[in-house]
């Protein structure tokens, strides 16, 4: 999935660098409180005795849900297959959100949008009469949301659509299941707000990767939140919004500093890490100013490609590269 901040390719470097800072994994607990698509927590799910996520929006809490908390074998190919032949309907998402239903909206074919409706109506109906596991629930419910985002008629979040399909969201939707990790390892999946959820956890080693810039993820995934909670509202403007969604502290330059400071200080955790960059709204040095409160910091720094979700003329930042900011504090 094309995320905003995703670690993806930076997961690898992550989680080796945890690794080394921290030494042995194996009788400690990790936690991540903006987990995302939980590219850094699927690299680091079997090397911990225990791994705790959490993300406060639904489409993210699915993937964590999946990815991270199913840990055994789960027999999802008769129900992929019948996905797969179930007959499009002509549901919330294509009433909202297709061309062809009059909606003003281009976000799917309108094929996909009915094929995303029948299975997502199906998904939930094995779950109310007990035909799908709660594991399994999770499983084909994230293995929709990955398969609508690759025909997403957008460039890359739901901020915006196309006027015309493009050649990537032309493809009709067929459903593939979503690969995870089996193993031993204890898992805890939340949907909270990072701030209140860190007072009610403890561990060893806690990775932070809050937003960096303004830009709200319940906004430019909205549609993605749609899909997972399959609700009925009047969806907001051209962009068809959702009328609530979350708007996240870490998102505000006025507030950030303040977020920051208070998870750090409330944090249980010997071995904190933060993912941020020298586009963040935060500046580096206060930041650090933030951390070396509470223990004794290193900050490691590494260059990647930047995500591109607009026009480069269009943003603020127009470099193609962007430096990753790895902050590491061992708290007192």
């Amino acid at each position: 999935m094309n995320y905003i901040g995703s670690k993806y390719k930076l997961a690898s470097f992550i989680s080796s660098e945890i690794i080394r800072v921290c030494g042995s994994a194996i009788n400690k607990t990790y936690a991540e409180l903006f987990g995302g698509t939980g590219a850094v927590a699927r690299v680091l799910k079997d090397r911990f005795k225990k791994v705790i996520v959490n993300d406060a929006e639904e489409y993210a809490y699915v993937l964590l849900r999946h990815y991270i908390g199913n840990t055994r074998f789960i027999d999802s190919i008769d129900k992929i297959y019948e996905l797969n032949k179930i007959k499009p309907v002509k549901g919330f998402i294509y009433t909202n959100y297709c061309a062809g239903s009059g909606s003003g909206r281009n976000y799917f074919t309108d094929n996909n949008g009915m094929k995303v409706d029948a299975m997502r109506l199906q998904i939930e109906h094995w779950k109310n009469n007990r035909i799908a596991s709660e594991d399994e629930y999770y499983l084909l419910l994230a293995s929709l949301l990955e398969c609508a985002d690759a025909l997403a008629n957008t460039a890359s979040v739901y901020g915006a659509f196309l006027k015309h399909i493009k050649k990537s969201a032309s493809a009709s939707l067929h459903l593939t299941e979503a690969p995870y990790t089996k193993c031993q390892t204890e898992t805890l999946v939340y949907k909270e707000d990072a701030n209140q959820l860190i007072k009610k956890i403890k561990g060893d080693v806690l990775y932070l990767d809050p937003p960096y810039n303004q830009r709200q993820y319940g906004a430019n995934y909205h549609l993605l939140n749609t899909i997972t909670l399959y609700d009925t509202f009047i969806p907001q403007g051209k962009t068809g919004l959702r009328p609530d969604y979350n708007r996240s502290a870490y998102c505000s330059r006025a507030q950030v500093a303040n977020a920051f400071d208070a998870l750090i200080a409330a944090a249980d955790f010997e071995f904190i890490f933060i993912s941020y960059n020298n586009e963040g709204l935060l500046q580096e040095d206060i930041l650090k100013k933030i951390c070396e409160q509470y223990g004794s910091y290193q900050l490691i720094r590494k260059n990647y490609q930047r995500f591109r979700a607009d026009k480069p003329d269009a943003r603020q930042h127009k470099a193609s590269k962007t430096e990753e900011h790895l902050h590491v504090l061992i708290k007192k």
